[in-house]
């Protein structure tokens, strides 16, 4: 058992790559955990992994503030007041203008989305004093801009100016509110962006690998797992002096 022992933490995105593992990690800790997302059967593969009972499933479109709403509802009513937020559900890739831009499915999944699911979360969190946290997860490409590449680094960059207005909003109550920051991490959206470099490039997949990693100075990809554990920390007693903040976990590839 971990300090989120007991604690009811809904998790979006919860159904593949850096979701599922945290939702993973803290049901391993003794947490109940509500998973959230669009794909049912992803969610309830995730459910299955965690300990029996301790998972809900509800699923919902983030971009959607009314289903928001009715799932954050549904897991309140599941699995009692709100303790944590982890908001992970996103949508990545590239967009170009013209016909068929993807700069509004960007935006509104990634920045409304996690909006809508921070005021939903606030509207069913547990009573103080007992502390509650609310976390983002944003992306390197929050610091720097990369070509094609406008909606989902304006998503994730507008997720910080987010996380630091509500951190304030909140301060008093005992509420405290971040954002991580990965860099590559292996997942299923991680290689689409690495297939898409070595098409972009005429190159083959493993090239385009090297060629990223190239500029990550530890050389290799994050795992899931390592964003979960510092998701955990955040969730813990040990950072209660934690809020406003963008944490990066990316390899050494940016450092502020």
């Amino acid at each position: 058992m971990g300090s989120s022992s007991g604690r009811h933490v809904v998790i979006t995105g919860a159904g593949t790559g850096i979701g599922r593992a945290i939702a993973l990690q803290l049901a391993g800790e003794g947490a109940r955990v509500s998973l959230l997302g669009r794909r049912v059967g992803l969610l309830e593969e995730t459910a299955a992994a965690c300990p029996a009972g301790s998972a809900f499933v509800a699923a919902c479109d983030v971009a959607d503030a009314a289903a928001v709403a009715g799932a954050f509802a549904a897991a309140s009513g599941a699995h009692g007041p709100i303790h944590a937020l982890v908001a992970a559900a996103g949508v990545g890739g590239a967009n170009q203008p013209g016909e068929g831009d993807r700069f509004d499915l960007l935006v509104d999944t990634n920045l409304r989305g996690s909006y809508h699911c921070l005021r939903a979360a606030q509207r069913h969190l547990a009573a103080g004093p007992e502390p509650r946290q609310l976390v983002v997860i944003a992306s390197i490409l929050a610091r720097f801009g990369v070509p094609g590449y406008t909606g989902y680094c304006a998503s994730k960059a507008a997720l910080l100016g987010l996380t630091r207005a509500l951190a304030l909003e909140v301060a008093a109550e005992g509420i405290t509110v971040n954002a991580i920051c990965p860099g590559w991490v292996d997942t299923a959206m991680a290689w689409e962006g690495i297939e898409g470099m070595a098409a972009g490039m005429g190159i083959s997949r493993d090239a385009a690998y090297r060629m990223a990693m190239g500029a990550v100075p530890q050389g290799r990809m994050g795992k899931p797992e390592e964003v979960a554990g510092l998701v955990s920390w955040l969730l813990s007693p040990a950072a209660a002096n934690m809020t406003g903040q963008g944490i990066d976990i990316n390899g050494g590839a940016w450092m502020g």
